[in-house]
């Protein structure tokens, strides 16, 4: 009878089950917030004022030890850079040690150990931790700069800069940093060939032995080390540090635009638009809307899964990702909506994102959508933990910024509390699009009238690619006598004349030029053979080719790296192209339909401004000198790895060519196309020595 009883029931609560209904329209109600477990920091302070905090995770053999000063340092001005430089220099060597010993030792160790103008971090195994704390010591207490390697500093980062002159990230960086925060405040301080150049070893000195103290100081030590470990470490190493007497700065209070105003970054060439939607915010760490501010940029574009990237990636089809960040800071915050569109979307790229801005600050967030923000961002949260330098970071955090020990312990839980009340009231407070400085870098003429709409005056300010304001000047008229015909004949007898042009029946130039590769100069050798309508190029370093085409007049193929690919129709057409001899001397007949646009400036000369055609449809602008004749700058659009940008050929340094009958070509040739710049200078011609078909195969 037992069984038979256990039987009934359990098909009686099986049909009582299957008789309720489930309702899939209710979402089941999120459980309690983890608990987070990190570990209370130990604290002690050495007599010189450094604050060390210790947290011990015994899991893995392996210490972190992160350095941080708490300083406002004076505003760089006319030697905006020093405080970049500060990497290279802090790790370039010491009183004890050069910098290939110190490279050396740090490497045989297999330790990790970096620097910046306001920290030093290192990370190695457990039983090489004291070696590293040693060195640690002894680049944060030695340091001793040499001009050798300031020159070699500044050579780079001048490099760096001329590479970024017209790529538009960098560009829109600058300019966005200049109208939030201004040129009296560190955010809104802009690095450029000019500071650089100014920069001294003795500029360099006086920041590290005016900031580089104790007394300022925290340090973190998270891993495999106990407190009375950590003492006996910190107190050998760091014990003899100098506490000093620290300057702090004071800096204006940039404030947010009174009313919507378009700052306009002009971008020859460009075929694509970068905007940023920004303003000065007052959000410091810990304070307590920073999780609530984050939840409501979390919606509005804190990923793919934002309301931006949403609208205008996936609804329109823009852009590949629109982005927004809503940045803490104790000096002064900022918000940033973020987006890079074709030229033709622009304005409706910007009108899109305001848009949703204001619907997050007057419309509350439904539940759901709130809730999958709220999982994605604790799941990140607990992802983060796994890095033993953002532990450090938070140990730090809470002593430096004032904020509650159990902060990041009740992170999670104070989470899961935001409401969609909070998200509203953080729009309204953090997300206002009607005082927003539009920025914009983009091609002028195409984009930037259609931008007046945004501005609340109606009136764009310009800027160049450093924050400088300019004022755009209209295109100069071309004179009534001057057509295409003229310009380009202007150019064949500028570079010699057509009897000498027509006498070139075959050329050979070998090129050098020196690129930037991972922080590595690289000297590259160019060489390109062209005779009877056939081309070749190849491109050396280190006597290994890199690059090579081969066109034998119909076929031909391009090879990068040992990869080889056969060239296509549109390739062969290219082909043909590189193959004139002499670029446009057979302008007449070559297909290409031109046609004069105006004038403009190429440097301080004037310039006619020809816009090119081919066959294809496919366009490019040639510059050519109004005074000399010469091509000076050439535009045209590529594509690759899935990107559309614009390569710009700058020529320049015209000399007569050797056996030429006055022949005159461009012996310097600038190249810069999606942020990376070349320069290439002609070694050597030869005019008209034979050229066996077999170098075309």
């Amino acid at each position: 009878m037992k069984k038979i009883t256990i039987s009934i029931l359990t098909i009686a609560l099986a049909l009582s089950a299957s008789a309720q209904k489930l309702d899939r329209s209710i979402r089941p109600k999120a459980g309690p917030a983890p608990e987070i477990k990190l570990g209370d920091a130990a604290t002690f302070t050495l007599p010189n004022g450094l604050k060390v905090f210790v947290v011990s995770k015994h899991k893995l053999p392996v210490v972190t030890c992160s350095i941080q000063l708490d300083i406002k340092p004076e505003l760089e001005g006319s030697t905006a850079g020093v405080r970049d430089m500060m990497s290279d220099l802090l790790t370039s060597g010491t009183k004890t040690r050069s910098m290939e010993q110190l490279n050396k030792e740090i490497d045989y160790i297999g330790a990790n150990i970096s620097a910046s103008s306001d920290n030093l971090n290192g990370t190695s195994l457990k039983k090489h931790f004291l070696k590293t704390m040693e060195l640690m010591s002894d680049i944060a207490i030695n340091s001793d700069f040499k001009q050798t390697e300031l020159d070699k500093i500044k050579k780079r980062t001048i490099s760096g800069l001329e590479a970024g002159k017209n790529e538009p990230d960098a560009m829109l960086q600058n300019v966005s940093a200049v109208v939030n925060f201004g040129t009296q405040h560190p955010y809104g301080e802009v690095t450029t060939e000019t500071t650089v150049s100014k920069i001294t070893l003795a500029d360099c000195k006086k920041y590290y032995n005016t900031y580089f103290h104790p007394n300022v100081a925290y340090m973190a030590l998270v891993g495999d080390i106990d407190e009375a470990e950590a003492k006996e470490l910190v107190t050998k190493f760091f014990g003899k540090w100098e506490k000093a007497n620290v300057p702090v700065a004071t800096y204006s209070n940039p404030a947010a635009p009174s009313s919507t105003n378009v700052a306009f970054v002009p971008r020859e060439g460009a075929v694509q638009s970068v905007i940023n939607v920004t303003y000065p915010i007052d959000l410091a760490p810990g304070t307590p809307d920073v999780i609530k501010a984050r939840v409501a940029n979390s919606i509005l574009g804190g990923g793919s899964n934002g309301r931006l990237f949403l609208n205008l990636r996936e609804k329109h089809g823009w852009t590949y990702g629109s982005y927004s960040s809503v940045v803490q800071d104790e000096l002064k915050g900022h918000f940033t909506a973020y987006a890079k569109c074709r030229n033709v979307v622009s304005d409706s790229s910007v009108g899109e994102i305001i848009a949703e801005m204001k619907k997050l600050s007057s419309e509350k967030v439904p539940q759901d959508e709130l809730q999958n923000h709220l999982n994605n961002m604790a799941g990140t949260f607990a992802m983060s933990l796994e890095n033993p330098q953002t532990i450090a970071q938070y140990a730090i955090n809470i002593e430096r910024y004032h904020m509650p020990k159990d902060y990041y312990k009740n992170y999670l839980k104070n989470l899961n509390a935001v409401t969609t009340d909070d998200v509203l009231a953080m729009a309204k407070q953090y997300i206002n699009p009607e005082h927003a400085n539009i920025v914009v870098v983009g091609s002028k003429g195409d984009v930037d009238k259609t931008l007046t709409r945004f501005d609340a005056d109606g009136k764009l300010d310009y800027y160049d690619n450093y924050g400088h304001i300019i004022i755009p000047g209209e295109a100069k008229a071309v004179p009534a006598n001057i057509t295409v015909d003229a310009v380009m004949k202007k150019y064949i007898a500028a570079i010699g004349g057509e009897k000498a042009v027509k006498g070139i029946k075959s050329i050979k130039t070998v090129s050098t030029s020196k690129i930037n590769n991972g922080g590595h100069e690289m000297t590259l050798t160019i060489t390109e053979e062209k005779a009877n309508g056939k081309f070749k190029s190849t491109v050396e370093t280190s006597g290994m080719t890199v690059q090579k085409q081969v066109f034998d007049g119909t076929k031909g193929y391009q090879e990068q790296m040992g990869q080889k690919k056969e060239m296509d129709a549109d390739d062969i057409a290219d082909a043909k192209n590189q193959a004139d001899i002499v670029a446009n001397s057979n302008y007449e007949k070559d297909g290409v339909k031109r046609t004069l646009k105006g004038m403009d400036k190429v440097g301080d000369a004037d310039a006619y401004v020809i816009e090119c055609v081919d066959a294809k449809g496919k366009k490019s602008t040639e510059y050519y000198d109004a005074k000399t004749g010469f091509l000076v700058k050439n535009l045209h659009v590529e594509e690759g790895q899935g990107q559309t940008f614009t390569v710009t050929e700058e020529y320049s340094n015209y000399k007569e060519v050797p056996g030429g009958n006055g022949f005159k070509k461009a012996y310097t040739v600038k190249q810069s196309a999606a942020g990376q710049d070349m320069t290439a200078n002609i070694e050597s011609i030869e005019i008209n020595k034979p050229i066996p078909d077999s170098e075309f195969n």
